[in-house]
C-alpha cells in the first residue's frame, strides 16, 4: 500500500519518525490531513521502503488501518450515533459493554471521539459511591483525549478535526472568576459530580432503548463518543501524542500546576511533598522542573519510594519510622523547615503536617487532596503570624482552555515527562482491568485504548 500525507503527528505515533514523507503519486483515493491513523490496529509493519519520491508502507490490520475521519464525520454529524460504551449500572459493580446512542450536540456542545482515556481515583470513588449521592446508570470517565466530531450551534472556537482534551472543570470566559487572573474556578463549568445531565436543557445525550445514561463530570469518557460543553474542551497541537496527554486532563495537571502556579519554588529551593500517588508525583515533576535542590517524599509506602525518584524525589520519610511528628521531622532535616510543601492526600493531618513543615518567614504550603466533609483544619494561630503562608489550590489554578495547551507544549519541548505516568495499558473492552489495578494500588495511570 503505497501512501502519502501523513502528518508527522501520526507517523510520530506509530514509532515512524525521520521517515520520509515526500509526497508521492497515489494511487489510492485521497485520505485528508485529518486521516486518523489508528495506531493500535496496526499487527505488523511488513516493510518501509524510501523511494526517490516518498515512502512505502506494507501493513497488516485487523480492521481498516487508515481510516478517513473526514468522511466518517460528515456521516454523522447531526445524527445520533450508536457507539460502545463502559456503563456503570450499580454502585461497585464491574462496568458493562454496551451499545449507547449518542445525541448530536447541543447549544455550545462539542460531540468527540474518544481514543484514549486513563482511569482517575475520583472515578473509583464515585462508582464504589461511598458516601456520595449515587447516580446510576452512569458513563464515567474523565481524563482523555479524542478529536471533534461534530460542533453545536454557537461554538465558534472549536471545529471537526481539531484534537483537545474534554476537561471536568471548564472555563466560560465571561463569568467573574474567568475574567481573573487570580481564578480558575469558573461559575457556570465549576465540578459538579451530582449533575448527570446536561446544561443546555438538563437532559443527558446518551441512552440506551430510550433509556438515560447518565453523564459523569461532564465528560463521561468511557464512551467512544461522547458530548461536552465547549467551555470544557481544550484544544491542542495537533502533533502531541494523544496516547500521551491525555493524562493532563485531571491529575497530572492538577499536581504540576500546584507547584508550579501556586508554591511557586525558586531554583535551588526545597520543597516536601506529602503523598506519592500519580498527583504527588506530578507534583515533585513540578518541583524538578522549577529546580528545587530537595524534593523529600512523605508517604506511609515505602514501596512508593524507589518509583519516586524517577520525578525528582531526593529524600523520603515514612512518617511510621519515627515516634515525632513529620513536620518536626523535616524541620530537623532542612533546619527549619522546607521552603514550599504540597499535600496531595487529603488526609486532614497530612494537610496539618504540610503546613507545619514549612519555615517560618517565608514557608508555603499548598493543599491539593480534598478532605473529608466533617474535617477541621486546626493548628496554632502563631504559625500563620510567623510568616508561613496556606493556600489552596483546585486543578492547579490551570484555566482549562486557556493554560492547558501550553501544558502540553511543555511536554512537547521535552520539558514535561509524561510517559513515566503510564504504568499499565489495557484495551477498551478490558476496562474493567484497569479499576482491579487502582484498587490494587498498582502503578500510576492505566491507558485504556479506545476501539479495542
Amino acid at each position: 500500500m503505497s501512501r502519502s500525507n501523513f502528518s508527522p503527528s501520526l507517523l510520530d505515533s506509530a514509532g515512524l519518525t525521520g521517515i520520509n514523507t515526500t509526497p508521492e503519486p497515489n494511487p489510492l483515493p485521497h485520505i485528508c490531513a485529518r486521516t486518523v491513523l489508528e495506531v493500535k490496529e496496526i499487527r505488523e509493519i511488513r516493510q518501509f521502503q524510501n523511494s526517490g519520491s516518498g515512502i512505502l508502507l506494507r501493513l497488516r490490520w485487523r480492521a481498516p488501518l487508515v481510516r478517513s475521519f473526514a468522511a466518517e464525520m460528515a456521516g454523522t454529524a447531526g445524527q445520533v450515533i450508536r457507539c460502545k460504551a463502559a456503563v456503570s449500572w450499580e454502585a461497585g459493580k464491574p462496568l458493562v459493554m454496551e451499545e449507547v446512542e449518542v445525541a448530536p450536540p447541543q447549544a455550545m456542545e462539542v460531540r468527540i471521539k474518544i481514543l484514549f482515556t486513563s482511569l482517575c481515583h475520583t472515578d473509583v470513588y464515585f462508582w464504589e459511591a461511598k458516601g456520595q449521592t449515587p447516580v446510576f446508570p452512569r458513563i464515567f470517565g474523565h481524563e482523555a483525549s479524542g478529536i471533534v466530531e461534530s460542533v453545536g450551534e454557537g461554538v465558534t472556537e472549536l471545529q471537526p478535526g481539531d484534537h483537545v482534551l474534554p476537561v471536568f472543570t471548564g472555563e466560560c470566559k465571561e463569568c467573574p472568576h474567568c475574567k481573573s487572573e487570580e481564578s480558575n474556578m469558573c461559575d457556570l463549568l465549576r465540578i459538579n459530580t451530582d449533575r448527570g445531565v446536561m446544561l443546555n436543557d438538563n437532559k443527558s445525550r446518551f441512552s440506551i432503548n430510550g433509556k438515560p445514561i447518565y453523564h459523569f463530570v461532564g465528560t463521561s469518557t468511557f464512551s467512544e463518543y461522547t458530548v461536552v460543553h465547549v467551555g470544557c474542551v481544550a484544544k491542542i497541537n495537533p502533533a502531541a501524542p494523544l496516547d500521551k496527554v491525555c493524562v493532563l486532563s485531571c491529575g497530572i495537571s492538577t499536581g504540576l500546576g500546584a507547584t508550579l502556579n501556586v508554591a511557586k519554588p525558586k531554583k535551588g529551593q526545597s520543597v516536601a511533598i506529602f503523598g506519592l500517588g500519580a498527583v504527588g508525583l506530578a507534583a515533585a515533576e513540578g518541583a524538578r522542573m522549577s529546580g528545587a535542590s530537595r524534593i523529600i517524599g512523605v508517604d506511609l509506602n515505602p514501596n512508593r519510594f524507589d518509583e519516586a525518584k524517577k520525578f525528582g524525589v531526593t529524600e523520603f520519610v515514612n512518617p511510621k519510622d519515627h515516634s515525632k511528628p513529620v513536620q518536626e521531622v523535616i524541620a530537623e532535616m532542612t533546619n527549619g523547615g522546607v521552603d514550599r510543601s504540597v499535600e496531595c492526600t487529603g488526609n486532614i493531618n497530612a494537610m496539618i503536617s504540610a503546613f507545619e513543615c514549612v519555615h517560618d518567614g517565608w514557608g508555603v504550603a499548598v493543599l491539593v487532596g480534598v478532605p473529608n466533609k466533617d474535617d477541621a483544619f486546626k493548628t496554632h494561630p502563631m504559625n500563620l503570624l510567623n510568616e508561613r503562608t496556606l493556600k489552596g489550590t483546585f486543578f492547579g489554578n490551570f484555566k482549562p482552555r486557556t493554560d492547558l495547551p501550553s501544558v502540553v507544549e511543555k511536554y512537547m519541548n521535552k520539558e514535561l515527562e509524561l510517559e513515566k505516568f503510564i504504568t499499565h495499558e489495557v484495551p477498551f473492552s478490558e476496562i474493567n482491568k484497569a479499576f482491579d489495578y487502582m484498587l490494587q494500588g498498582a502503578g500510576l495511570r492505566c491507558l485504556i485504548r479506545m476501539g479495542e
